[in-house]
């Protein structure tokens, strides 16, 4: 199997790009987020693949980060979640920006991303939220692993009651997370053997959204 290309970049359409390598050309298809970060046709590049082969096909998948190729995977455990709606949802959001939307059971934003409708959200946060701490994330995810795995699945506390005080001021779910998360994280540090209060979460919080 194929896991890795480097090359140079031939030239990129809406759905693949190909890549030229040693003089061989690969069409390779990625998302529109991937595509719009590569370079431009002659320069090099290198993609992490994922190979799919089928009775009637073979189709090559890149990725400029293991984790997105990781996301790829993992989305596809989903049911009703195929390499194109896989590709449409990394497409519209990052790996730090999935991360949140599922940690934070924020269907809203995974309603954006094309072929996701609100059934296929739901099931994503479901089946996805005890998941996400074991792939290989970005910066943002990693730090906040601890803290998601657990919030999703808990209907009260602090860091819930924080995160639901931010969210009906107004404040988008997965950004509200983020800060919550990143306050509850930031006061634990500073105050080890206190017990987190909401009032203080959601003063930590807003100064997070402020920045």
């Amino acid at each position: 199997m194929i896991a890795k290309l480097s090359g140079l970049l031939d030239s990129v359409g809406d759905t693949a790009c190909i890549l030229d390598v040693g003089g061989v050309g690969y069409q390779v298809f990625c998302s529109a987020r991937t595509l719009r970060a590569l370079p431009r046709p002659g320069e090099a590049t290198r993609l992490y693949i994922e190979t799919h082969v089928r009775e009637d096909h073979i189709h090559l998948y890149g990725f400029l980060s293991e984790a997105e190729r990781g996301w790829f995977n993992l989305l596809q455990t989903v049911q009703g979640v195929g390499a194109k709606v896989a590709l449409g949802i990394l497409s519209a959001l990052s790996p730090d920006e999935l991360f949140r939307a599922i940690a934070s059971a924020d269907k809203t934003t995974l309603n954006r991303c094309d072929g996701v409708g609100p059934k296929l959200a739901v099931r994503l946060i479901t089946e996805l939220k005890d998941k996400v701490g074991g792939i290989a994330l970005g910066p943002v995810a990693q730090a906040g692993a601890g803290e998601a795995a657990a919030a999703p699945g808990s209907e009260s506390g602090p860091v819930a009651d924080a995160l639901s005080a931010l969210v009906n001021l107004g404040y988008k779910r997965a950004d509200a997370f983020g800060a919550v998360t990143a306050a509850a994280r930031n006061l634990g540090d500073k105050t080890p053997n206190k017990e987190l209060n909401v009032q203080d979460l959601i003063r930590a919080g807003l100064k997070e959204l402020a920045q």
